[in-house]
């Protein structure tokens, strides 16, 4: 998924407590919400089994996606000619605190 499409989501959970950026996440229209709802759930997990924080107490500090590596494929066009596509991806990051 393209960064551009990712962060759109990751800037309405900025500052919003765990619990509130999990509920906005999970009833958001994007596709995009999936796999940050899945980067949410681990940070949240590594803060309790890694520091011994609270998950009531946890506030998304930062959330940033930046671009990864692209990935071409061709589709075939009329005549014998292809159409290169990119298929972008995108590293996410979650950043909280308590």
């Amino acid at each position: 998924m393209s960064p551009s499409k990712v962060r759109r989501v990751l800037r309405q959970i900025q500052g919003k407590s765990y619990k509130d950026a999990l509920i906005l996440l999970e009833f958001m229209p994007y596709a995009s919400c999936e796999p940050i709802i899945k980067v949410l759930r681990s940070a949240a997990a590594n803060a309790r089994n890694n520091m011994n924080l609270d998950e009531t107490t946890l506030v998304v500090k930062s959330a940033f996606a930046d671009q990864g590596p692209v990935m071409k494929r061709f589709r075939p066009r009329a005549q014998g000619r292809a159409f290169r596509i990119l298929k972008y991806t995108s590293h996410i990051t979650i950043v909280m605190s308590s």
